[in-house]
């Protein structure tokens, strides 16, 4: 019985084209355009570039192929709402902590309309909002119920899913250091993206009936109820991505720390820009140089 509730093997091969796409794009940005543009004796790449690179790319698979991806469209809704907390908060920041400073500027030039629109959507509030919206109007039941149903709708459902979580990022860790909150911003930023799945969690985790019908079927894989399902999404909202979030400010608040605590040590007076760009070099000061400012300029307004 368990084995005929797993859902039969598929390949997914647009999911492989579109990861061999991205694989070939970042070989030939480090191997070919990088050596180009990069002054020489400067690293093109760096180690955590590299491995934060790939380990996007490997947890990206990990959730839409195979049987995960297949366990979250027919059988579970935790699954699927395990699948989305992977593809929104642990692939797009690893993805942009991957890009260096100078392909983003490459790709986006500070001085072109893409940058303007970019800069006005990655306003913390407005990137903290589009992606909140998109979420919370993803728990709709038609939207869920035609997700599950029409395998188009839901693979261009995680490609919005990705795109508005990378835009909801950028104030934390995108490659244009001018659009970062500072520390303390930041883990505000993050503190109020954990609260927000709440709501839906609690909505699931109260229901006395399956709120979609997608998922209210008499296959069910490990025994799992319909009820207890729901539940299990539920928690994983409210708990799992609560705890990855806090994690994350935890190490941020911890961070921050130490770069004051060393800059007090050398006796500088940093503002909280210079404290976020602090990179500890030789003989202390960003990038190992002495602290004249800050390199660029904090984002002017949250609006």
């Amino acid at each position: 019985m368990i084995a005929s509730a797993m859902p039969s093997f598929a390949a997914h091969w647009e999911v492989w084209g579109l990861a061999l796409a991205i694989a070939f794009g970042g070989f030939y940005v480090a191997r070919v355009i990088g050596p180009k543009v990069v002054e020489p004796g400067q690293t093109v790449i760096s180690r955590r570039q590299t491995f934060a690179f790939w380990a996007a790319i490997i947890a990206m698979l990990s959730v839409t192929l195979w049987p995960l991806h297949d366990i979250a469209e027919q059988r579970l809704y935790a699954g699927h709402m395990f699948q989305h907390l992977v593809l929104t908060l642990v692939v797009p920041p690893l993805f942009l902590l991957s890009c260096p400073t100078w392909l983003a500027q490459l790709l986006v030039r500070s001085d072109g309309r893409v940058w303007h629109v970019l800069k006005f959507l990655a306003k913390p509030l407005f990137a903290w909002g589009i992606f909140n919206a998109f979420n919370l109007f993803s728990h709709w039941q038609p939207f869920v119920n035609t997700a599950t149903s029409n395998g188009p709708f839901h693979f261009t459902v995680h490609i919005l899913f990705v795109l508005s979580a990378l835009l909801m990022w950028v104030p934390v860790c995108g490659p244009w250091p001018q659009l970062r909150l500072s520390l303390p911003s930041q883990m505000v930023y993050l503190f109020a993206q954990s609260i927000i799945p709440t709501l839906p969690a609690a909505w699931l985790i109260n229901a006395a009936d399956p709120v979609y019908s997608s998922y209210d079927q008499p296959i069910r894989l490990w025994g799992i109820s319909a009820i207890d399902d729901q539940i299990a999404a539920g928690l994983i909202m409210k708990v799992l991505e609560t705890v990855y979030l806090w994690a994350i400010i935890a190490t941020m608040f911890f961070r921050w720390a130490a770069r004051h605590q060393e800059a007090e040590r050398q006796g500088l007076d940093l503002t909280e820009r210079e404290i976020l760009e602090w990179e500890q070099g030789e003989h202390g000061g960003l990038d190992g140089a002495t602290v004249d400012g800050p390199r660029t300029e904090p984002p002017k307004t949250l609006l």
